[in-house]
């Protein structure tokens, strides 16, 4: 008797769905993060874990810079949410807007604009992170890798999904 990964009680396109929104989140929050570490190393110096704690910090405050690995940990974690948090409000949007479907590259680009509104926006705002000016041409930047790292791999993988579907 052959054994399914899928339990009888969950039914099939519901499990795909899951895995498509997972893929979609950690394939993005890998190239974000990455990108991010990359491009913060270079234009400040920033080191990896120092970006970490960063993130946490918009839970902690400034407590969070000296927290250490574990603290850098929970910024990972955070930042893996935030991602897959895009994934999903994406697949749900997807079915809904045909034009997501007929365009999914201006589509991705687009989901990297919205989401860099969205952080930009709403969540560094109203987060405990530290605040500085506004520069335009590292806004520029942030917004550019959210548009590649973020808006186009879930695009593309939510696509993938829905065109099998």
């Amino acid at each position: 008797m052959a054994h399914s990964s899928v339990s009888p009680n969950v039914p099939t396109s519901l499990h795909r769905g899951t895995q498509t929104i997972l893929k979609a989140g950690v394939v993005a929050g890998i190239l974000d993060l990455t990108t991010a570490m990359i491009v913060n190393y270079l234009l400040a110096g920033t080191t990896p874990v120092r970006l970490l704690l960063f993130i946490a910090s918009g839970i902690f405050g400034k407590e969070a810079f000296s927290g250490g690995i574990p603290m850098a940990l929970l910024g990972l974690f955070l930042h893996f949410f935030i991602a897959m948090t895009f994934a999903f409000f994406y697949f749900l949007l997807y079915p809904r807007i045909q034009a997501l479907a007929k365009h999914k590259i201006v589509a991705g680009l687009l989901y990297g604009v919205f989401a860099w509104i969205v952080m930009n926006q709403i969540v560094l705002p109203l987060s405990n992170t530290p605040k500085f000016p506004f520069n335009p041409v590292k806004a520029a930047i942030g917004m550019l890798v959210l548009m590649c790292m973020i808006g186009l791999p879930i695009s593309i993988i939510v696509h993938k999904y829905f065109r099998r579907s």
